[in-house]
């Protein structure tokens, strides 16, 4: 098996693994027995577990905003509806079985406090959501777009810790209603 071949195989394991049970529960060997690569390889291709965490999260990062920026695209084409489409995005992830919250939080919770690394994988990716949401809010006639998106940005996350914690998916549709509202005083 090449590099490549078991980065991916690794990566996939881990963020199967750790977004299902956290970061902390799963042991590197797991992750090596889960993914069938050798431990030698494994850490060929991660010395540490904080690096295989990071490039999960980075990974993760990737795949779930474009994900986001897709259906948006497809279900959306007017810039309001682009914006609430958002919301529609998070009711289907919201309503996925295994649905866990924000993989981002999760890690940090865990990690954070020995781990500024996986801190600002958490950053990163929360700027890079908010700058997202503040490219939909710039089409849309509002007297503050970067205030828009700020709001926007904290209905997205409120709507993912409770959707988290309650296990439901209708924290997306109260989401929606209040970036409804939000908009509409523009």
């Amino acid at each position: 098996m090449d590099r490549a071949e078991a980065t991916e195989r690794l990566l996939d394991s881990a963020e199967r693994l750790f977004y299902t049970r956290g970061v902390r529960a799963v042991g590197m060997d797991e992750i090596r027995s889960d993914s069938g690569v050798s431990l030698k390889r494994l850490y060929q291709c991660f010395p540490s577990k904080e690096e295989l965490v990071l490039a999960y999260l980075r990974r993760r990062d990737e795949r779930w905003r474009a994900s986001l920026a897709a259906a948006v695209t497809e279900q959306a084409s007017g810039a309001r509806d682009r914006v609430l489409a958002v919301f529609d995005w998070l009711h289907e992830w919201f309503s996925q079985p295994d649905f866990r919250g924000c993989a981002f939080l999760n890690s940090a919770g865990e990690l954070g406090p020995t781990s500024p690394a996986v801190v600002q994988a958490a950053r990163q990716h929360k700027d890079a959501v908010r700058s997202y949401l503040a490219t939909l809010a710039a089409d849309v006639p509002v007297p503050d777009p970067q205030e828009t998106a700020t709001q926007l940005h904290l209905l997205v996350e409120g709507a993912i810790a409770s959707a988290a914690v309650t296990g439901t998916p209708e924290p997306a549709r109260h989401a929606r209603h209040a970036a409804e509202a939000a908009l509409a005083r523009s």
